[in-house]
Formats: structure tokens, C-alpha cells, sequence
């Protein structure tokens, strides 16, 4: 049986690792430069004038203004998602003021710094508002960055949990990484209507055999209450790594809301934030905890969950906020070495209460450290490194302490073993070929339907497919091709209203396919889908070339996906140009013209920020090379 601490290395694992470290070395160089220098200048609270620093405590009490006058106990930021229409976020609503609490307790003090905005693809899936949502990471990041701007701060606390939430608040954790940051989850709904059960309403309900009101009731019945959503896509994938980067406490990412062990973590989540500040007396800065080694972990533990493709992204425009340069063939190859350990739908029928009850997080990192998957020498905010993560918590007199996790699967249906892995590998891998680069995940695609080489039926709106489904144009072997779906076309928006109807074409004995440079997200499914496709139609990417008609090789085992057209007549096609101007107005869309023009490409993050350090470099690199000539 695996022990609590870390095998030797595996030796992919370390491969990777090195060749991030060294690819990274002088943006990561610069970064950390810059996060000493701003540790230097420190909390500004301490330099301000009288009328600066009344300002920033007019509205506390007497005793938090006395606190924060003396200077020598610790001040937390609290940065928030909560609204009350996300169900993952309303439980955010009560925690500043048992944070404020708790910091009282301590002889410490907490502000609420600033709210940043939190959408719910739920809501936009489908709809013109799911345009902003890949540039909603990086509006949270910039608001996060407002909030903590008055730098009245010792640490950060970051209350959110989805899909984009969490993405932009750690970058915004990395550029003020001199500061110590804690990430505080709400946790999941309890369970509803199966997943399998509402999987199977939602194609009947494509092929017209039950009504909207049978729809509605089954969509209700599963998204029902307060909690993050309890399928396994981006937003429990973000929990997942932020615990396997060590930014929560161990074993905190599932558990439910409005209950009294979720109530006593964020209390000690505080407590834990005071003693991780100068004043608390054990400095532990985000930069000096977030490495390339927290990096690797965190792809390792998407895959070995198999996580939301979405990180392909995000994890690349996170990384590069603390400095760090990470591209898809390091997923590719961690993913090779990585086994699938979890089976929460859609790559299966679990949802992640079920993974919790079969042993969690703990039993999880007790399989990865064991098998030498994951670097348990990084530091945590728990105080410790992270093979103290085989724990969990457990309430005792009202207090949270910390035991060892169960050492065997209790369903190992849901959640099992490296040494009898669902599938040897993670299940994601980029596609290459004449059409670019993308990526694919088939941890929830069977075998039978991993090869697919049909014609392409294009489509440059994710609406017009549904006609084409109605009219009975797709009822064939068929690869669908949804292109101008990028971020500089359209904000990159999830298409998860094409799934249903592929899966009942694919459920009709068809080979189906998706291929698109649009995204899918974590609740990827059976069909296989080649996303992300990078460069984008609408940045001179292949997939402007294709036409209607034209035979696509897909083959997700060998990781190609391939136009099957004359070289010649390939090289002659000329672009095609998409109608975008139904796009860019209406909802807000016409107010992020701007981010459209900045966005990089999907394997850059599809940020608009440039690369950070990256950029600085190239600039002096440049500088250099006018002064030398």
C-alpha cells in the first residue's frame, strides 16, 4: 500500500518538470524579482498619511481601527465572487463576516477589498453572454488586482469556485505574489437527479420525444440547491488542483455548504492566512509556493481525474502569470505516464459527492504521492508540504483536526488505484496534423469511436447545426466542423449545445465527430471532439480552408487529425472569411472589441495580457540588441 510520503520521482514527471524549469528561467528569474522587490516595499498601510490610511479604515469598528493604526498585527484581503444567482457562489454571501471573525479572534483584522464578477456558463451555455465568458477570467483577474491595489494588505483570501472564477483569481494571487494567499471553497450541492437519468432526458428532448417541461424538471431536479454543480467539469476541476497545489487546506474542496465542518474550515482557513503573514510570523508569499513543481501537480491531478479540457488554457495563462512557461506537449506527456484513478461523470455516472464518500482528495493524493506522480516537497498554506495531504478533516469539540484519509478505495467504481487504473493513461492528448493543433479528451470517448474519418459538414454558427440535425443533413457518417469559434473571432465560447444531438447521431450507429476551434469544456462526453484548434479560422488557422465535403481523419490514439485533401489543391485554397458581425454587438459583447484584437492563441491561454515576463523580455532582449548594433 502506498505510504503518506512521496516515492521517487517518476522519471516523465521529473523530465517535464526540468524542461519547464529551464525553458522558464529568465521570466521566472524576472518574476521573482519583481514579487521581492514589491515584498521590499511592503504593506503601504505602514506609509501612509493620516488621511490615506483614515481612509482606508473609516468604516471599521473601534477596535479593528486600533488594530490597524498599531500596524503590527495582520490585515486580510478578502477578494469575492459571491452573487446569489450562481448557485456555487451564494454561499460566499455569510463567509467575510465569519473571516472578519475569526481575524478578530486571532487579534487580527479583515476587510472585504472587492468583489469581482462571476458568470455561470449554466446560465449562458448556448446564448450570446457565453461570448464574454473566456474574457471573464481575465476581467476577474483585473478586478481582483483593483481590489487589492490600495495594498492596506498582509494576505489575500480568494473566495470563488467556477469556471473561470478561479483561473482569474490566481492569476491576479501570482502578480501580487508577495503576498500570501488563501483559496477558500464553498463546496458542491449535494446530489440530485443521476446523471445518467438527466443525460438521457436531454436526448430525448433533442429528438423531440419529450417536451420542454420534461426537460426543465430534470434540469431542476439536478441543479437544485446552494453548491457548486456535482458533475466533474471545470469548476470541480479547479477545486481539485488548487488542493493539489496546496492553496487549500487539505481535504476542504468537497465539502458541501451551510454545513458545520464547512463553517469551521473557513474559520480556520482565516487562522491558517494570519499565521502565513510576516506579523503571523511564518512568511509564506504565493510566489515563493507556486513553482513549476505546483504546476506539474496540478496537470497531473487533471488527468488522473480526467478534468475539463478548459485547463489547457487556463493552466497555460495561470502559469505564465507566476513567470512560468507551460505549452500542451507537457500535457501530452504527462498524460502518457498518468493514469485515470476517477470515474465522476461525464467519465461516468458518479457525481463528485460519491468521490468524496469513496475516500476524496485523501485517498488520491495518498495514490499519486505513493506512485511518485506528484512533487510532495512543494510548500502548502497549510504550513507543510504536501504529503500532509493524505489527511482529511474531521470536527472535534467544534474543532477542525486533521486524520489520515482511508488507504482503500470504499467504491472502487468511483475512485481507484494506480496500480488498477480505469485507464493507463489520463485520457488527453493534442492532435496534430494539416489542420493545426488542438486537443482532444477521451477519457469519456469508448474505444470504437476514438477513429473517425468521414466527410466534414461546416458550420460557422453552433445554431445552424440544429437545423441541420432536424432536417435529417446529418443522419450519415459525419465530422462536424464549427469553426470561427476562437477568442479573436467571438470570445471562444462553449458548445455544449451541439452534444446532445451528436450523441444521438452517434447513438444511431453513425462515426461522429467534432472539430472545432471553439471550446467544449469539462463536460466533454462521448463524442470525440477535437477543440481548441490553434491558429483559429479567423487567425489564418487550416480550418478556414476546408469545404464542405472534404474526407477528415480523426484518430485520437495516435493523436492526428488530418484534411485527406491533394497537397497541391491544398496549398491553392484561399481562407474563407465568416459573417462576424452578429457576434461583436449586443449583451455587452460590443464593449470587449478590445479583448477580441489582444486575445493569443488557445495553446498561449487565449489571454489578453501578452505573456507577462515573456514580453519584457523579448523588449530588452531587443533593447540589447539596438545597443549592440
Amino acid at each position: 500500500m502506498p505510504s503518506s510520503t512521496s516515492a521517487t520521482l517518476n522519471t516523465t514527471v521529473a523530465e517535464v518538470t526540468q524542461r519547464i524549469r529551464e525553458r522558464s528561467a529568465e521570466r521566472r528569474a524576472l518574476y521573482e524579482r519583481r514579487m521581492a522587490d514589491q515584498h521590499k516595499r511592503g504593506v503601504h498601510r505602514g506609509e501612509l498619511s493620516c488621511g490615506n490610511l483614515a481612509h482606508g479604515f473609516a468604516a471599521c469598528n473601534p477596535q479593528d481601527k486600533d488594530s490597524l493604526k498599531l500596524m503590527n498585527s495582520a490585515n486580510l484581503g478578502i477578494i469575492s465572487a459571491y452573487n446569489d444567482m450562481l448557485s456555487a457562489h451564494q454561499p460566499f454571501e455569510t463567509f467575510p463576516a465569519t473571516i472578519k471573525a475569526a481575524a478578530s479572534a486571532m487579534g487580527s483584522t479583515a476587510q472585504f477589498a472587492g468583489g469581482v464578477p462571476a458568470m455561470c456558463d449554466g446560465v449562458t451555455q448556448g446564448q450570446p453572454g457565453m461570448e464574454l465568458s473566456l474574457f471573464s477570467r481575465d476581467v476577474i483577474a483585473m478586478a481582483a488586482a483593483v481590489g487589492l491595489s490600495h495594498n492596506m494588505f498582509d494576505a489575500a483570501l480568494y473566495l470563488g469556485v467556477c469556471d473561470k472564477i478561479i483561473p482569474g483569481l490566481f492569476i491576479s494571487a501570482a502578480r501580487f505574489g508577495h503576498l500570501p494567499a488563501m483559496f477558500v471553497p464553498a463546496g458542491p450541492m449535494p446530489s440530485g437527479l443521476p446523471n445518467k437519468e438527466k443525460a438521457r432526458i436531454r436526448q430525448l428532448y433533442a429528438e423531440g420525444k419529450v417536451g420542454r417541461d420534461a426537460l426543465l424538471e430534470a434540469e431542476s431536479e439536478s441543479y437544485h440547491s446552494p453548491g457548486t454543480c456535482t458533475f466533474y467539469g471545470t469548476a470541480n476541476s479547479n477545486q481539485l488542483m488548487m488542493e493539489v497545489m496546496g492553496l487549500h487546506l487539505p481535504g476542504t474542496s468537497f465539502v458541501n455548504p451551510g454545513t458545520e465542518m464547512r463553517e469551521a474550515l473557513t474559520r480556520y482557513a482565516t487562522e491558517q492566512a494570519i499565521r502565513n503573514t510576516e506579523p503571523g510570523g511564518d512568511y509564506r508569499p504565493f510566489y515563493k509556493q507556486i513553482d513549476e513543481r505546483a504546476i506539474v501537480n496540478a496537470v497531473v491531478g487533471l488527468l488522473a481525474s480526467g478534468g475539463s479540457t478548459n485547463h489547457t488554457m487556463h493552466l497555460i495563462a495561470m502559469a505564465a502569470a507566476a513567470g512560468i512557461t507551460l505549452n500542451w506537449d507537457d500535457f501530452t506527456d504527462l498524460s502518457a505516464v498518468t493514469p485515470s484513478l476517477m470515474r465522476v461523470y461525464p467519465n461516468g455516472q458518479a457525481d463528485i459527492n460519491h468521490f468524496q464518500a469513496a475516500g476524496g482528495m485523501s485517498f488520491l493524493f495518498r495514490e499519486l504521492l505513493g506512485a511518485g506522480l506528484l512533487h510532495g516537497d512543494i510548500p502548502t498554506v497549510f504550513g507543510t508540504d504536501l504529503t500532509a495531504y493524505t489527511q482529511e478533516p474531521f470536527l472535534e469539540d467544534g474543532k477542525v483536526v486533521w486524520h489520515e484519509g482511508p488507504e482503500k478505495s470504499l467504491d472502487e467504481a468511483v475512485l481507484s488505484t494506480v496500480a488498477n487504473p480505469f485507464a493507463p493513461t489520463g485520457g488527453l492528448t493534442v492532435m496534430k496534423g494539416n489542420l493545426g493543433r488542438g486537443v482532444i479528451k477521451v477519457s469519456a470517448v469508448t474505444e470504437e469511436h476514438r477513429i473517425v474519418e468521414a466527410p466534414v459538414k461546416i458550420f460557422e454558427d453552433q445554431n445552424e447545426m440544429k437545423a441541420a440535425f432536424e432536417s435529417g443533413d446529418l443522419d450519415r457518417d459525419v465530422i462536424v466542423v464549427v469553426r470561427f469559434q476562437g477568442p479573436k473571432a467571438n470570445g471562444m465560447p462553449e458548445l455544449h449545445k451541439l452534444t446532445p444531438y451528436l450523441g444521438v447521431l452517434q447513438d444511431r450507429g453513425y462515426k461522429v465527430a467534432l472539430v472545432t476551434d471553439g471550446r467544449m469544456s469539462g463536460a466533454s462526453g462521448k463524442v470525440p471532439a477535437s477543440i481548441h484548434m490553434s491558429p483559429e479560422a479567423l487567425d489564418g488557422g487550416p480550418l478556414a480552408k476546408l469545404r464542405d465535403g472534404d474526407i477528415v481523419r480523426l484518430d485520437a490514439n495516435a493523436g492526428t487529425l488530418n484534411a485527406k485533401v491533394d497537397p497541391v489543391t491544398w496549398g491553392q485554397r484561399e481562407l474563407a472569411i465568416g459573417n462576424l458581425d452578429h457576434y461583436h454587438v449586443g449583451l455587452g459583447r460590443e464593449l470587449f472589441s478590445g479583448f477580441r484584437h489582444l486575445a493569443m492563441r488557445g495553446e498561449e491561454g487565449a489571454g489578453v495580457f501578452g505573456g507577462f515576463e515573456a514580453d519584457d523580455l523579448a523588449r530588452q532582449e531587443g533593447q540589447i540588441f539596438e545597443e549592440d548594433a
